[in-house]
């Protein structure tokens, strides 16, 4: 009981420090911003959707329209992988580096408390920031056409998963190196399996087994971009999944497996940065 309390003050102390600096405002300000504009776009798209094709063949219009939703929700869960990356960077090296860190572990909290505490904060942020801003394309979506992508239910937590993926990996990176070596190694990770899923998917669609296969290997490396890609083959309607309407239509769909490999991958890599924290030299 004394841990949990430990860490739930942990947290409550690093979201404080977070808007001392106003980190977090200026991410709901830039996440507002985004939201306007793609209202103002989905309007536009809409209205002249439905005058070219709404009256008369209904599929098209949704298919249409629910694409424009897709790639919302890929503007978003980019937007929330840079919010994943870019908040936590800091929390363990800079502190540690300006020595900040020294005054926390003299008190009666131990070094594995005070890492759970700031990834369970910023874990938090991460999925708040996400099911505002997701919540807001959604809100759109259907405010101004009536649509809302099929199964968000099972797509959202999996892009809620590759956030969280995302704060581990930043913050176990931080407990072991500098700030700007873990934000290269964590955006370099990300990179690599986002080219190594559309080669995947290039692979797939010529029926070259090569470079299928590096895909896959990329994907276990790093599991993020698997977890978008099985949350936008949920998001769209069978057809445009079936067909390859549109670029959010994987063509090798990532197995369910893959979401209980990226859970584990969570673990291994927080327990890593746990461990790399106890041993680090203060």
């Amino acid at each position: 009981m004394r841990s949990v309390r430990a860490i739930l003050v942990m947290a409550h102390l690093t979201l404080h420090e977070a808007l001392r600096r106003r980190v977090l405002l200026a991410v709901l300000i830039g996440g507002a911003a985004f939201l306007v504009l793609y209202g103002t776009g989905f309007h536009f798209v809409e209205r002249e959707v439905h005058r070219q094709v709404g009256a008369i063949n209904r599929v098209q219009y949704r298919i249409t329209l629910n694409f424009f939703l897709l790639a919302g929700l890929y503007a978003v869960n980019f937007l929330t992988v840079m919010t994943s990356v870019l908040l936590p960077v800091d929390t363990l090296s800079g502190e540690i580096a300006s020595g900040v860190i020294q005054t926390l572990a003299a008190k009666p909290i131990r070094r594995v408390e005070i890492v759970l505490g700031k990834w369970l904060a910023y874990v938090g942020v991460s999925a708040g920031y996400l099911l505002l801003m997701a919540g807001g394309v959604l809100a759109i979506g259907r405010v101004l056409s009536g649509l809302t992508p099929p199964d968000v239910a099972i797509g959202l937590p999996l892009m809620m998963l590759e956030g969280a993926l995302l704060v581990t990996l930043s913050i176990s990176c931080g407990a072991r190196l500098t700030t700007i070596t873990s934000g290269i190694t964590v955006f370099g990770l990300f990179g690599l399996a986002f080219v190594g899923g559309w080669v995947e998917q290039i692979g797939t669609m010529t029926g070259n087994d090569a470079a299928r296969n590096v895909g896959t290997v990329a994907s276990l490396i790093m599991p993020s971009e698997s977890l978008w890609q099985l949350a936008a083959h949920h998001m769209q309607p069978a057809i445009m999944s079936e067909l390859h309407l549109s670029p959010f239509s994987p063509a090798s769909v990532p197995s369910p497996e893959m979401v209980v490999w990226a859970a584990g991958y969570l673990v291994v890599a927080l327990a890593w940065g746990l461990r790399g924290f106890q041993k680090r030299a203060l």
